[in-house]
């Protein structure tokens, strides 16, 4: 039917205008030549008939559009559906091809119409169903379908905007090849997995050949897992006794009777008649029948694969003790690798050792089952006796003796650790107490230097001998400093900070430090966590660290090298990557000092944080940096570990965990309080010392002041004072007595004056003593001390707990609290 032009279309609308005008005229002609309504009515009736009829028929056949009347490009539509295995062409309403792509045409041929097509079977009227479903439904298919001996599965699908076309898919059916699979995993890992579970397996050809084999069958039946055994036929491995069981023919008599499993290479859902798959390929899996069979890969094999997975160091020798197996931990408590592995236990010994563990497998290897143990010295570790156990094996064919030996390596670096430790502790114990004992002799040196000063004036002969021994005393006091803070008793006054500002606050002082021979690189992380630490003292972990990696740099051929100062932000995920014993699992803000000096050999590392060991010559060094760096940072909770090798350099690594708290009150020391010194002129102050010395000095300085000051030898001795001559002002005492200690004194002096002031004096750290005095409102004093500084800590004591303006005492003869 032709097509009827477009109502919307302007040559629709002229034709309209001239089909009306020329009805009008008609009706007028009738009207002149008739004058009469009736064939006026008539003809004006046959029209409204007409017009119906054409509208109906529109209804019926609705007019394509300018697209479906326009040939389209056909050759997008082809590049869209290129593919290369799925067949796809087009079709219109009258079945003719409109368009196919290559595998379309490679494969039927380009005038080929689909539901045409040559299949094998009912595949045309199964096609040409499809076809007739996709114009009714929308969309048909057809499965098992063969075209050239190939199987496909057809999909036809109703198309375009017109709902005029059909669009036909073919794609070909996947089908596995079992057999060839089968011999990938045997060649595989698949097959190494079954050897080592004591399987063997064959892939055979439908004429019995081997297509492949995992290496536990190759080394069965050919002697090697490397065998060329590949195209041979399988019967030629294999023999059957009397009874009808099967061994490897190499194996002879005394082989072990095998289990053999046959399995069809097919697809049962596609193969069901049993002759063709009799005629299949075949996998062919073999296990030993007999588990009392000793040879490699039987029984024996399994009881090594079990030996393999425990922990336990475990060997086997034969009857002449030549080594059948050692498992990895055996051989890491040996000290030795698998390809190191020698034939008889007695290499692995010293020579001394030899004759006797020779001994022992040759008595545990023949007669009656026993069980023993030897102690021996391994030749890699001659310095750590072990213990070797033996048994005597039976019923396993070569296998004679089982060889077990602990892994003591994991349990000597921890006693070594521990001993470190400890060594490091009492150390610190020694030093604390030296220290506190020297800063008694330095207060006394320094204190009786003060007062000879204020009867000399400069210019007086004794005036600078009296300022030398000042000075070098206060040298001495910073010794005395650095003992304390390896023993972790120094005065600490931490804050919350940020360790990149604590490394840039340094980097000028280091860069005047190191020289210009070394380069000094600074590397910070993003988002490091706040850390809790004295940043003077951190300042001063820097600096050491530093210094002596510019003297290892220096001390190269030539000499130089960069120094490399990083902070790291190490989580708690990294810190279980660690895997380390030491370091708690946290979120720590880490700082790393590198160097590329000589580095240090283990036995050097092991000693390094000890006070006063140095590899320096005599006289360059005193051997406390790395002790002081090592106390700050314990007592700051942190944790230090150097990484070196000898020629490679040397790394100190440093973790603070992260400070979660909130906003820290900083503990500093009092100011000294302005206020006139004859205020307190008349104050009565009990100094309470052991040593004779300091108290001869601080009595003669606080005397000075107008004080009046009353003494005593101990703890007792000032409750004695107490009573006898109270009440007081001020206790001033020391920290370390004999008979009773100084807190003991305080907590029985509050007892009978509740607000009594005391002022402790010591050379442990004040954050020590406070976390171990439970006493409100006492005030501290480090030593060594001057004349002025023990003054000045008096009035600032008194000044702290003096009662406000306007309020007098609470009591008479006591101070308020």
């Amino acid at each position: 039917m032709p097509a009827l032009p477009d109502p919307d279309s302007p040559d629709a609308r002229i034709t309209t205008l001239i089909i009306l005008g020329g009805l009008v005229v008609s009706g007028g002609l009738i009207w002149l030549a008739l004058g009469d309504w009736v064939p006026l009515a008539l003809f004006a009736g046959g029209l409204v008939a007409l017009a119906s009829l054409i509208l109906l028929v529109r209804h019926q056949f609705p007019p394509r559009s300018d697209v479906q009347r326009t040939m389209p490009d056909w050759s997008v539509t082809f590049a869209a559906t290129d593919h290369p295995t799925i067949a796809i062409a087009i079709t219109d309403e009258a079945g003719r091809m409109i368009c196919a792509n290559q595998r379309f045409i490679d494969q039927f041929g380009a005038e080929m119409v689909p539901p045409k097509l040559s299949l094998a079977g009912q595949g045309g009227d199964l096609l040409a169903e499809a076809g007739r479903a996709a114009w009714r439904d929308g969309e048909g298919r057809a499965s098992g379908l063969v075209a050239a001996g190939v199987p496909i599965d057809a999909e036809v699908r109703r198309v375009g905007r017109g709902q005029d076309y059909l669009l036909w898919k073919f794609e070909p059916v996947a089908r596995h090849d079992l057999a060839v699979e089968a011999d990938a995993m045997l060649v595989g890992r698949p097959g190494r997995a079954l050897g080592e579970g004591g399987f063997m397996a064959a892939a055979i050809s439908p004429e019995g050949r081997i297509r492949a084999a995992n290496s536990a069958f190759a080394a069965r039946a050919a002697g090697a897992e490397a065998g060329n055994i590949v195209g041979r036929d399988l019967a030629s491995f294999l023999r059957a006794d009397e009874r009808n069981r099967i061994y490897f023919e190499r194996e002879g008599r005394k082989g072990v009777p095998l289990r053999l499993f046959h399995l069809p290479l097919v697809d049962p859902l596609h193969v069901t008649d049993p002759a063709e798959r009799e005629k299949a390929p075949a996998l062919v899996v073999l296990i030993d029948e007999d588990p009392a069979g000793m040879d490699k890969g039987t029984a024996l094999g399994y009881v090594q694969t079990l030996l393999g997975l425990l922990p336990v160091g475990l060997a086997m020798t034969d009857r002449d003790g030549r080594f059948l197996f050692a498992n990895d931990a055996f051989l890491r408590a040996a000290g030795i690798t698998e390809a190191e592995l020698p034939p008889y236990p007695g290499d692995l010994v010293v020579r001394e050792d030899k004759g006797a563990i020779a001994d022992a497998v040759r008595r545990h290897a023949s007669g009656q089952a026993m069980a023993g143990d030897v102690a021996l010295r391994l030749r890699n570790q001659p310095d750590e006796p072990v213990t070797l156990s033996l048994a005597s094996l039976r019923g396993m064919g070569d296998a004679a003796v089982l060889l077990s030996v602990k892994d003591n390596s994991e349990e000597s670096r921890l006693k070594r650790q521990v001993a470190q430790a400890s060594k490091m502790q009492a150390i610190g114990q020694l030093a604390g107490g030296v220290a506190h004992d020297f800063n008694n002799v330095l207060t006394a040196i320094i204190g009786h230097c003060d007062l000879m000063l204020m009867r000399h004036s400069p210019g007086d002969s004794d005036y600078d001998d009296i300022q030398q021994i000042r000075s070098n005393s206060n040298r001495a006091a910073s010794l005395t400093r650095h003992l304390l803070a390896f023993s972790r008793q120094q005065t600490l006054r931490p804050q919350v900070l940020q360790l990149p500002d604590i490394v840039s606050d340094t980097s000028e002082l280091l860069k005047r430090l190191i020289g210009e021979k070394i380069v000094l690189e600074v590397q910070h992380d993003r988002n490091l966590g706040p850390v809790r630490a004295d940043p003077g003292q951190l300042e001063q972990v820097i600096v050491n660290l530093a210094v002596n990696g510019r003297d290892a740099m220096l001390a190269k051929r030539p000499p130089g090298g960069t120094l490399t100062i990083r902070t790291r932000k190490v989580t708690a995920a990294d810190v279980r990557a660690m895997n380390s014993d030491i370091l708690p699992v946290d979120d720590y803000s880490a700082i790393l000092v590198e160097d590329g000096g000589t580095g240090m050999p283990p036995d050097v590392q092991a000693r390094i944080f000890e006070p006063f060991f140095t590899t320096k010559e005599v006289g360059k060094g005193t051997g406390l940096g790395l002790s002081t760096v090592y106390g700050i940072v314990k007592q700051s909770g942190g944790y230090i570990f150097v990484d070196s090798e000898p020629g490679q350099g040397t790394t100190f690594s440093i973790y603070f965990p992260v400070y979660r708290g909130g906003a820290v009150e900083q503990r500093s020391r009092k100011q000294t309080a302005k206020v006139n010194p004859g205020q307190w002129g008349h104050a009565r102050l009990l100094l309470v010392e052991d040593e004779d010395m300091v108290r001869a000095v601080a009595e003669r300085a606080l005397t000075r002041q107008g004080f009046t000051v009353v003494t005593a030898s101990d703890g007792e001795d000032g409750l004695e004072r107490l009573g006898d001559s109270g009440p007081f002002d001020l206790v001033v005492s020391d920290v370390v007595m004999p008979n009773l200690d100084g807190p003991g004194m305080a907590v029985e002096m509050r007892k009978r004056m509740p607000g009594l002031p005391i002022l402790f004096m010591s050379g442990y750290a004040e954050e020590t003593l406070r976390q171990s005095i439970s006493i409100d409102q006492v005030h501290f004093l480090p030593k060594p001390f001057s004349v002025a500084q023990i003054v000045d800590a008096v009035h600032g004591a008194l000044a702290a707990s003096a009662p406000p303006p306007n309020q007098a005492p609470a009591n008479e003869g006591k101070l308020p609290t």
